[in-house]
């Protein structure tokens, strides 16, 4: 093992130096991220049954008219996009992981839902319809760096018709530096998340309290001693941060929505904003 190597991958990177893999398009990874996706008990790729309820539930009362154009960024196997489609809303699905959009395709066709998805990277798509409601789920705002979050509210501004609405939620600033603590762990895994075979797993995470951002980093080394980083940035924001951003995208009416989902770790809870702003 290249101990220098390793060494290095355990340093702080730059602020938003991407890592060198991509576990969306990774076959293997992806379908260990579906079966997270289908756990109703965990938070890990999406949320619990009960946290995805609560959200159903807060996206369902700001849909004001039947049928609504609906668009899910980021939409998974569809988890939300199936219970709006059940209650008569046209739907529409966009995420990178092909296994994801082939499970939801599937559940579709099985459930005699209409749910138009498609497998691509949302930042790479422009949306050229008028939604009435576009929905971007699980803090996936806050993951982006911020000329990539101008980019996209840019298009979802464009997307939605005159008075259309978008929903998100984001990681808020409540406590968030006593919650977070840097840290670095070693694991030795038989074959789990991210190999079928044997692996060290070293996972750091970092804080960038000048740029209100965490560093979630995983450097996989396998058997013949091939190193992979991943690094997943997630952006926290305060009520004032995030009306700043959203004004001067054009966005209006914007309201926040707090302690939606029940309290489990700092992504639940007290720590997640829910918002809904306007075109």
């Amino acid at each position: 093992m290249d101990l220098d190597k390793l060494h290095h991958a355990a340093q702080r990177p730059a602020l938003y130096e991407k890592g060198d893999s991509v576990m969306w398009t990774d076959e293997y990874i992806s379908r260990k991220l579906l079966d997270l996706h289908l756990n109703p008990e965990v938070n890990s790729a999406s949320r619990s049954r009960e946290s995805i309820n609560r959200t159903h539930d807060l996206i369902a009362s700001f849909c004001v008219e039947s049928p609504m154009r609906i668009l899910d960024l980021g939409c998974g196997p569809g988890l939300y996009l199936e219970k709006l489609a059940a209650s008569g809303h046209r739907c529409t699905g966009i995420d990178f992981s092909k296994n994801s959009i082939q499970y939801a395709e599937r559940q579709a066709r099985d459930k005699g839902l209409k749910i138009n998805y498609i497998q691509q990277d949302y930042l790479e798509l422009d949306f050229n319809q008028d939604f009435d409601l576009i929905i971007l789920i699980y803090t996936d705002l806050g993951v982006l760096i911020p000329a990539e979050r101008a980019e996209l509210l840019d298009k979802i501004h464009r997307a939605l018709k005159p008075g259309g609405r978008f929903v998100f939620d984001v990681l808020n600033d409540r406590n968030l530096e006593e919650k977070f603590q840097e840290n670095q762990t070693w694991t030795y895994e038989f074959g789990g998340f991210w190999k079928p075979a044997p692996y060290l797993e070293l996972a750091n995470g970092f804080h960038y309290p000048e740029a209100k951002v965490f560093l979630k980093q995983h450097t996989i080394v396998d058997e013949a001693d091939r190193l992979q980083t991943y690094r997943f940035w997630t952006h926290y924001f305060s009520v004032e941060d995030m009306m700043e951003i959203l004004s001067s995208r054009g966005f209006i009416h914007t309201e926040c929505f707090e302690n939606i989902l029940p309290a489990n770790d700092i992504w639940d809870g007290e720590n997640v904003t829910f918002y809904k702003t306007e075109k």
